[in-house]
């Protein structure tokens, strides 16, 4: 099993940043710790996500260059720095784990879930 806990959301100015945190815990290794986000009426996006060993980072289109995902493997904890933030950015965000060592953009394929953030980029 694996728990996520998120932090960070909250409101912010178009041009402005944030950064999310997402704790992992749990007996069980997760290969990817990623970033999604739902905005309203929408599916579940792919944003970002890191491969625990090694730290190999993957990003949507739409986020690359504004976004950067790390980790700290001492806190056991995943970022996602946001910057040039913009109204279509505004989403729950959800931290996710995936427990299979090949990589995947869909939602479907991972195992665990945070409870979500919210952010709000006003104009």
């Amino acid at each position: 099993q694996v728990q996520l806990v998120e932090s960070g959301g909250g409101l912010v100015q178009a041009g402005g940043s944030l950064r999310l945190s997402c704790t992992v815990s749990g007996r069980t290794f997760s290969y990817y710790v990623g970033w999604f986000r739902q905005a309203p009426g929408k599916e579940r996006e792919f944003v970002a996500v890191i491969r625990w060993t090694g730290g190999s980072t993957y990003y949507a289109e739409s986020v690359k260059g504004r976004f950067t995902i790390s980790r700290d493997n001492a806190e056991n904890t995943v970022y996602l720095q946001m910057m040039s933030l913009k109204p279509e950015d505004t989403a729950v965000y959800y931290c996710a784990a995936r427990q299979r060592a090949i990589m995947t953009y869909s939602s479907w394929g991972y195992d665990y879930w945070g409870q979500g953030t919210q952010v709000t980029v006003s104009s």
